[in-house]
């Protein structure tokens, strides 16, 4: 499906979006990929390890102003939304900018979108926005319904499908736990919240993998979660820094000890595939729709997905063996 195709991914200059462009670029030879971004010297830095691939474009852009979008959807068939304030505390603390970029901007996007005659947009969400606790949470839970919504919320029907993948912490990427503790491992203390929080862990290549098979399988309205692994953070902090004592520092504002992808109120309509689960919408009884369902089985009623009470987890030699592989990449993008 994308092959030879012309892609968009807004916030590309991030971790996902150094991924997705490597792989995607790698696998799938598109004819055009555009990289829409707010950050100049982000687009610079990146611009010069394409500089010799004219597929890759840069377009400086902010997803609140509905007028650049439309200029750099023009041609463009695939979009990934990437774009997000995702940072819990400056969310508390700025929540108009986070409602500007999450919520306003997830709107112009779906509008671009379809006057432009966008085929697919996979936006990116968060573990955050099942059950939020927190402001980012809240706003990625309410662009999450804007995607799943805009399937059919027209008055007159249009060809841009949309659907959401959802997944927990990236492992390795800027600002996340791993290189965190990395940075301060040699202080001889590491800041552990609680000795029972958990967090779920995906890889970035899975989670291009995931927009990939999003690409391939939606039909419109679906939330896509990966299945992955769960680890204590106390495991994580005893493998970087098997030394180092722990400062248990309480829960933070906004903050969950244990990480959630599927609530029991989603239970109702999700299903279960070898990899993945697929949250279908109640709305227009699309929870029903053999074409969306295709080969899942049902979940449970009361079924939940969190990373306390997974069934997959992660030892202390994986982590190991994953930090060793990947050490010159972590917290770089």
């Amino acid at each position: 499906m994308l092959k030879n195709s012309s892609l968009l991914i807004t916030g590309g200059t991030g971790s996902f979006g150094h991924a997705f462009v490597n792989l995607t670029l790698k696998k799938y030879k598109p004819r055009r990929l555009i990289i829409l971004s707010r950050d100049e010297m982000k687009q610079w830095e990146m611009a010069k390890l394409f500089k010799d691939d004219n597929r890759v474009r840069f377009f400086i852009g902010d997803v609140r102003e509905k007028d650049r979008l439309y200029r750099a959807l023009n041609g463009v068939e695939y979009v990934v939304h990437a774009a997000a304030t995702k940072i819990v505390p400056t969310s508390e603390y700025n929540p108009f900018e986070c409602i500007k970029t999450n919520i306003i901007g997830a709107m112009n996007l779906i509008d671009a979108s379809i006057d432009q005659g966008v085929k697919r947009v996979v936006a990116l969400s968060t573990d955050k926005a099942s059950s939020p606790v927190n402001l980012y949470g809240a706003s990625k839970l309410a662009s999450d319904k804007l995607f799943v919504s805009s399937n059919s919320s027209y008055s007159t029907k249009h060809k841009t499908s949309f659907s959401v993948v959802r997944y927990g912490n990236v492992m390795g990427s800027r600002g996340s736990i791993i290189p965190f503790f990395m940075s301060i491992k040699d202080k001889g203390i590491l800041p552990i919240t609680d000795e029972k929080m958990t967090r779920f862990m995906i890889t970035l290549e899975e989670g291009v993998e995931l927009v990939w098979h999003a690409f391939n399988d939606m039909e419109g309205g679906e939330i896509y979660v990966k299945k992955i692994p769960s680890i204590k953070v106390t495991d994580i902090a005893s493998v970087i820094a098997p030394n180092a004592k722990h400062d248990i520092i309480g829960i933070r504002p906004g903050e969950k000890l244990h990480e959630q992808m599927i609530g029991v109120e989603d239970s109702y309509s999700t299903y279960e595939y070898p990899s993945y689960y697929k949250i279908l919408p109640q709305i227009n009884d699309w929870s029903k729709d053999t074409k969306r369902i295709k080969k899942g089985k049902k979940v449970l009623r009361n079924f939940v997905y969190t990373s306390d009470a997974n069934r997959n987890w992660m030892t202390k030699k994986d982590l190991k063996n994953w930090i060793e592989t990947n050490h010159d990449y972590i917290g770089k993008i």
